[in-house]
């Protein structure tokens, strides 16, 4: 036994210290690769963006270069630092609804980091813009792309909810409403500002807006009172919410809705009747608080007529943040596209940067044009919008544009999710720690951009539904037609045409692989007359129909590699 110890006791710790030594250096070489990687991240995202320049030059928004890459420089540098910080565990926002002498104050507790995002991102003029006339959708949703590539930061759907009530306000707010709540709104200032916040849903029904039971009583004075509860509230902690509620009068369904301003102070400075239940507890957008919010007998101001209130908030809000959905999705993708191909140029294996496996290089570019796909599609259906709002649009284009929105919106979610997974496998195990890489983060939020503003299920429900009521799938093939050319279009076209006659439980199984491949020919037609993406489209043709994998697919991909 003695002896046995004694040998255990002289015996080295390695028989090679050469060996050692040699994997001490393996390890400073691979950190110092990791390192190296951190230091080639863009310092300015739009600079980055050869896919975006070349929309940008195309859409005649150079004289705006300046602006976006300023943004872009904030974007890549201080905001993306704070947003890493205030989304790190116990930085997320929290009630604080009591003051010290027991009065309700409704007030939510942020992080530091919080308001100093808040004002970079105000601070680009994003909301200010909306006073121009015409307002330039193109260039704002560009501003929030590229805040987007942030995450949703805490800020960004506000951002969506501010445009949906600045759009609302300004088309059929009285002068009194717009010189009490959209001044505020347009203030690029975030501390002195006014953010807003959309309460459609109620715990009854989330998209089943018409099953909403919140009641709108008017006064003598010709305002209102709201009674009821509101479940998911996002951006709690907004100045002006625009809220549904049930006119008895009206009937049911959402025939029976109303639009309403509800401030969040009343005209004399005290807190409107409301209180904050409770904060959700989400899987993404953590920094942005959401809550239940119940109302009794609130002060608020219908906006415009009550009867027919519900195609104002489709056309204002809900059309509004869908499109401002698809831009952040596009976001999303994009950065994880920044992150995996920096990562995979510097990330060595089997004696090479695994960017030169073929594999890794075909993910990549899948997400490359993916995120190039996603975002041609959206400026395409901004610059629609402008065109909507000045009455330029034809009956096909306007048939066009209310189909192609809400396609939209589901496809750049799908995609942006399959981007930011394949970002994650490129990053192999590294890319699932929270600390490491946005990645995680971009993850989460994705999914609640997925379910948020309408889920895909209702998406397509309801395109399927304005296909076969309104005949809107004439205009929409047409405009596409003239784009693509009817070659490519005829089978989409046939196949919608075919499902029509289908009974209702086929058409709706069948419709959702056929919804998918049309919105893959808007993105198609978004990017046909932009040269520079042309790869991009050839490449995205992949999710009508396998591609051959020969040298052309090969050549592709090469034109994808960063």
């Amino acid at each position: 036994m003695i002896t046995i110890i004694n040998i255990i006791k002289v015996r080295p710790l390695s028989s090679s210290p050469l060996r050692y030594s040699g994997l001490m250096d393996a390890t400073t070489t691979g950190r110092a690769d990791l390192i190296a990687w951190l230091s080639a991240q863009p310092t300015d995202l739009f600079a980055d963006d050869a896919d975006f320049s070349a929309l940008v030059t195309h859409y005649g928004l150079d004289a705006h270069r300046p602006l976006l890459h300023a943004t872009g420089q904030t974007v890549a540098g201080p905001l993306d630092e704070l947003v890493r910080i205030n989304n790190r565990p116990h930085n997320g926002p929290s009630l604080a609804v009591w003051d010290g002498v027991g009065r309700y104050t409704a007030d939510i507790e942020h992080h530091p980091t919080w308001r100093r995002a808040g004002e970079l991102i105000y601070g680009t003029g994003i909301m200010a813009l909306y006073g121009s006339e015409p307002p330039p959708h193109q260039l704002i949703l560009s501003l929030f792309y590229l805040t987007g590539q942030a995450g949703e930061a805490g800020h960004n759907c506000p951002l969506a909810c501010n445009a949906g009530a600045i759009r609302t306000l300004s088309a059929l707010g009285t002068q009194q409403q717009q010189e009490r709540y959209l001044a505020p709104l347009l203030d690029p200032d975030f501390s002195t500002n006014f953010t807003a916040s959309q309460f459609l849903t109620e715990v009854q029904g989330g998209s089943d807006v018409g099953a909403n039971a919140t009641i709108a009583a008017q006064q003598d004075d010709g305002t209102w009172r709201i009674t009821g509860e509101k479940w998911f509230c996002s951006n709690a902690d907004a100045d002006v919410f625009l809220m549904t509620a049930r006119v008895s009068e009206q009937g049911r369904g959402t025939r029976g809705l109303g639009l309403f301003v509800v401030p969040r102070r009343l005209p004399d400075g005290s807190l409107n009747a409301f209180a904050i239940r409770r904060l959700k507890d989400k899987l993404g957008t953590r920094t942005m608080a959401s809550g239940e919010i119940d109302f009794t007998a609130a002060y608020a101001e219908n906006l415009g007529p009550t009867d027919g209130a519900f195609q104002n908030i489709m056309r204002l809000v809900i059309n509004t943040s869908r499109l401002y959905n698809a831009f952040g999705c596009a976001a999303h993708a994009r950065r994880a596209w920044v992150i995996a191909s920096t990562y995979a140029a510097h990330r060595r294996a089997f004696g090479q940067p695994i960017a030169g496996f073929a594999d890794v290089c075909e993910t990549l570019s899948w997400m490359r044009a993916d995120a190039a796909a996603c975002l041609a599609s959206s400026l395409w259906l901004a610059r629609l919008a402008e065109r909507d709002e000045a009455h330029d649009l034809s009956a096909d284009e306007q048939a066009f544009f209310r189909i192609a929105v809400n396609l939209n919106k589901t496809a750049t979610a799908t995609l942006a999710h399959d981007a930011v997974n394949r970002g994650i496998e490129i990053l192999g195990g590294n890319g699932a720690i929270e600390s490491f890489s946005i990645l995680p983060r971009l993850l989460r939020d994705n999914v609640v951009y997925e379910n948020w503003e309408g889920t895909h299920n209702v998406l397509r429900a309801q395109v399927l539904r304005d296909c076969l009521r309104l005949g809107l799938h004439e205009g929409f093939f047409s405009v596409l037609t003239a784009r693509l050319g009817g070659a490519v279009v005829a089978p989409e076209r046939a196949a919608f045409v075919a499902l029509s006659t289908a009974e209702p439980a086929l058409m709706t199984l069948r419709f959702r692989r056929l919804a998918h491949r049309m919105s893959i020919l808007v993105m198609l037609a978004a990017m046909s007359e932009v040269p520079a993406l042309a790869p991009h489209a050839a490449l995205t043709a992949r999710h009508l129909g396998a591609l051959p994998v020969d040298a052309a697919y090969l050549a592709l991909i090469e034109a994808l590699r960063r």
